[in-house]
């Protein structure tokens, strides 16, 4: 594998910092953290690349809020100027970190997404008998520092840059020496950085063709059910050995009773949303409704926000429209 260096002084070029504040700020330049930063951005270009040179930048600034969507989760959410320094980091790395990513890995990945990986794997249901779905257990409390900076170490051989990557990692329970935080651009790439040795491993020592990965959930896919049953074993004991982690439990089931995928209910023939999507699209659109006779919302507010969902309802060729017309023909809102 060939190491990508001399990437440090890139990240803190001027141009490479300012890019970044805008990506960062869009959308966003009304808050008063983001005006409070842009007053002394001239400042801050100028004195930033010394910090991140001298180690002098303080990472770790977050604050934390739960989401229930629909299971409890803890996003930490950094602060304005680290989210700048992030997108500067990845504006020069994510190139380098995508070109190391096998074909079927679909998160953060720019042309890839959640709709490309459903009809991936549809493509596969529809010659497959058989299916292992597996998940790691609590994957972002889960990630060890040590070995996933080992490995990055691997990818890139600039000192400075992986000192960084190192401030970065242990900015986030440091002390205990694991997990990363749901709600960073980083953890997101890291994340998916740390299992695309467990794609190597599956696709070039256990040679399994009908594969796809979406950030930790894994979809494997073959015509025999025992050779299925060893590709597990031999997933979990690479996993548990080589990356110190472990799936939930599960078991190899047929494709012919649905396969339950990043929203969806894939069969041979055709793909439907899961009762868990189907749980919530429901409920948010009767939010929505409720919002709307409230007068909390506006028409085109409504229209924008029901064309959203209704584009998640229907993406990767998914059958819904029966369903679509259940939930809003009672609320007498019309599809957009």
């Amino acid at each position: 594998m060939k190491r990508a260096g001399q990437l440090f002084q890139r990240i803190v070029e001027r141009e490479n910092l300012l890019l970044a504040y805008h990506q960062t700020a869009g959308g966003k330049r009304s808050r008063q953290e983001v005006r409070k930063f842009g007053e002394r951005l001239a400042d801050w270009l100028e004195e930033v690349p010394r910090r991140l040179s001298d180690g002098s930048f303080e990472f770790g600034r977050f604050h934390q809020f739960i989401i229930r969507d629909p299971k409890e989760r803890i996003i930490t959410a950094p602060c304005f100027e680290e989210r700048v320094v992030y997108h500067a980091i990845m504006n020069v790395c994510e190139p380098l970190l995508d070109r190391w990513l096998i074909a079927d890995t679909y998160a953060c990945r720019l042309g890839r997404g959640r709709e490309a990986a459903v009809e991936r794997a549809a493509t596969f249901c529809r010659t497959a008998s058989w299916c292992l779905k597996l998940d790691v257990r609590k994957y972002f409390d889960s990630i060890p520092h040590a070995p996933l900076l080992r490995l990055l170490d691997r990818r890139f051989k600039d000192p400075q840059l992986c000192a960084l990557f190192e401030a970065i990692v242990v900015s986030f329970r440091g002390t205990q020496g694991v997990g990363l935080p749901i709600g960073s651009l980083m953890s997101q790439h890291f994340a998916n950085f740390y299992l695309s040795w467990f794609d190597r491993f599956v696709k070039e020592q256990l040679r399994v063709r009908a594969y796809v990965r979406y950030t930790d959930d894994v979809l494997i896919l073959g015509n025999d059910h025992g050779d299925l049953k060893q590709v597990h074993r031999d997933c979990e004991r690479f996993l548990a050995i080589e990356m110190q982690l472990g799936f939930k439990p599960t078991q190899v089931r047929r494709v012919a009773s649905g396969v339950s995928f990043l929203g969806c209910r894939l069969f041979p023939t055709h793909l439907e949303l899961n009762r868990r999507s189907k749980q919530r699209w429901r409920t948010m659109v009767r939010f929505l409704a409720r919002a709307y006779r409230l007068g909390l919302i506006s028409d085109r507010e409504l229209q924008q926000r029901l064309t959203s969902l209704t584009a998640f309802a229907k993406s990767g060729g998914v059958r819904s429209w029966k369903f679509i017309y259940a939930v809003l023909q009672p609320l007498q809102v019309n599809e957009p």
